[in-house]
């Protein structure tokens, strides 16, 4: 058996977990969350507080969607619950960030400020003026979001200027030398 797939999902009190015709919905304090899954060879059994993905047979792909579902079932637990957050650090002289109603903006080295939007679903706060927190309940958008915020200034390996995620080891690289 899968060793994720195999392993129960505890669920808290005041998260209910549904599973009919191919959509898995899970309901918690901080909102609901969908996924679609295949209801061919994959179901859930919930017996109170323990959730469990169940396989059908021993195939390849069906154990692979195994520990697959029982990862986004626990994900989306988590979500509905705690929530999850990205800290993005803007690090270059004179580079800072600031929060105006329901978006960010950003002085990152452009001639002009560069604007991000919180969305339904994601929201941005600016605890410094140096770093930017996108938090919510979906894990991916989360992690997307926060990637698009990086893209917009990539870490550069000479003097590490750029938007980083908290934590984040920036390989430095060795300017130029002066040659003989």
């Amino acid at each position: 058996m899968s060793r994720i797939g195999r392993e129960p999902v505890t669920v808290p009190a005041g998260v209910t977990i549904t599973a009919d015709n191919g959509v898995l919905t899970v309901k918690g304090p901080k909102g609901t969350l969908t996924q679609d899954y295949d209801a061919s060879c994959i179901s859930f059994k919930i017996d109170g507080a323990v959730a469990n993905v169940v396989r059908a047979n021993d195939e390849p792909d069906v154990r692979a969607k195994h520990g697959l579902y029982r990862a986004l079932l626990n994900n989306m637990v988590v979500g509905v619950t705690n929530g999850y957050s990205k800290t993005l650090i803007v690090n270059g002289v004179g580079w800072k960030v600031a929060k105006q109603g329901n978006k960010v903006v950003l002085n990152v080295g452009f001639s002009h400020p560069v604007e991000i939007f919180e969305t339904a679903d994601i929201k941005l706060e600016c605890p410094s003026i140096t770093e930017i927190v996108v938090s919510g309940i979906n894990k991916e958008k989360v992690g997307q979001y926060a990637a698009t915020v990086r893209s917009i200034r990539k870490p550069e390996p000479y003097h590490g200027y750029g938007i980083a995620y908290k934590g984040e080891v920036i390989e430095r690289k060795e300017g130029k030398t002066a040659g003989k």
